[in-house]
């Protein structure tokens, strides 16, 4: 199966559709009146379409198993045609699209059984999706185009040309994933005036964002969020709330990370982890939906 460990639990929704075709009025007539010799059509082909979202991850083999949340079934009869819809909600890391497909698709076959002994003609027709919500897809549209930023990796040893920068450059990835533009990318020491310095230059240049990566540990050249927690306008704890909750998931040492967020004239300024895995994890919790912030900031900020 693919690989989910990285992503977020999120609301989920999906809603897929499958029509039946009859081949005549009688035998619309017979469901209604509840008069089809296998019995209520609807109320056991609901029964059977529930037990097809629940076991869809037992048939499809790619499927992950996931809590099922909620399913609404529901049917309009238009003409000859039995309309199905299957609604499927659950908070997950991956989407119910294929749940609801499978549902419906089960619902459909029922319907099929059930009516064979008095219609011989009865079609199965589409079956689609309808409608698909939640995960990064949703979120990514919702922000605003230009984004600009600047990258820091405060290391004495990279600094020096001891050691590789592998941290900045996971971070820039995730960010070019997400069209942000890459203007300016620094490597300085361990040095509070090196790293109060890049502050001051991003802030006069009113990039979006800044991002440190490095110095938020507590050995004693760590000093990244003590220079820039005094230079913010606005902390935003609950940030680094959710990266280090992410990371903690992952790893017991998430929790030493001492990383801070918030805003300096509408530059979103935050520090992660030196690490390559603490500042790719950082950015898996946070992003994209911290661009969110970005459509706030824009009409405050005064070019």
């Amino acid at each position: 199966m693919v690989d989910i460990t990285h992503k977020h639990s999120t609301l989920r929704i999906a809603k897929a559709e499958a029509r039946v075709l009859v081949s005549a009025q009688s035998t619309i007539d017979a469901i209604k009146n509840n008069e089809v010799p296998k019995g209520d059509v609807f109320a056991m082909s609901r029964a059977a379409g529930l037990l097809g979202v629940k076991k869809t991850p037992e048939l499809l083999p790619d499927c992950h198993p996931m809590p099922i949340e909620h399913t609404d079934i529901s049917y309009e009869i238009d003409g000859l045609e039995i309309i199905i819809s299957v609604l499927v909600k659950t908070i997950y890391k991956t989407g119910v699209e294929v749940e609801a497909m499978h549902g419906a698709s089960v619902v459909a076959l029922n319907i099929y059984d059930m009516l064979k002994p008095i219609d011989k003609g009865v079609e199965i027709g589409c079956i689609r999706l309808l409608q698909k919500k939640g995960g990064k897809s949703d979120f990514t549209k919702r922000f605003r185009k230009g984004i600009k930023a600047h990258v820091v990796v405060c290391s004495d040893s990279i600094a020096a040309g001891d050691k590789e920068d592998k941290a900045g450059h996971a971070i820039m990835d995730v960010l070019k994933s997400y069209a942000v533009e890459i203007i300016e990318y620094r490597v300085v020491p361990d040095d509070k005036s090196s790293i109060k310095s890049e502050f001051e230059n991003a802030v006069d240049a009113k990039t979006d964002l800044l991002i440190y990566t490095g110095g938020t540990g507590v050995s004693p050249r760590d000093s990244t969020p003590d220079v820039i927690m005094p230079l913010l306008d606005k902390e935003m704890p609950g940030v680094m709330e959710a990266a280090r909750s992410y990371g903690q998931d992952r790893t017991p040492y998430a929790m030493l990370s001492r990383g801070v967020a918030g805003i300096k004239d509408n530059t979103l300024v935050l520090t992660l982890p030196g690490s390559t895995k603490g500042a790719q994890e950082s950015m898996d919790a946070l992003f994209p939906s911290l661009l969110h912030i970005f459509g706030v900031l824009k009409g405050a900020r005064h070019d």
